[in-house]
């Protein structure tokens, strides 16, 4: 197997805590890196291969790109519990709000408490 080497940006604070993973765990963090992109990678093709567009919306979901209601709606399924154990299965992370957004969520709820 051929090896490349690859310049990607990583949040600080998230490479912190993978190195102190790597580290308890005896690896490195780009063994941790590629045992998880293959991950991705191979579940995507696999899916993809068989017509399944689920893992698609999945990975849509967990990348912000669509909300959840719309990619319960895709996948056919009525409940944000159903949502959040297809994305525990898949071994995809759960969305983060956007800084504005989560700003304004604790604006509201300070004037509610306000």
């Amino acid at each position: 197997m051929a090896t490349v080497n690859f310049t990607g940006v990583v949040d600080r604070d998230l490479l912190k805590r993978a190195e102190r993973i790597a580290a308890k765990t005896e690896t490195s963090v780009n063994a941790i890196f590629n045992t998880e992109l293959r991950y991705l990678v191979e579940t995507f093709e696999l899916a993809e291969a068989v017509g399944n567009q689920n893992y698609r919306i999945l990975l849509d979901f967990a990348l912000g790109r669509i909300d959840d209601l719309a990619a319960m709606r895709a996948l056919g399924i009525g409940t944000d519990e159903d949502l959040f154990l297809l994305m525990m299965q898949a071994h995809l992370p759960m969305p983060r709000l956007s800084e504005a957004t989560t700003r304004g969520m604790v604006a509201e709820l300070n004037a509610l408490a306000g």
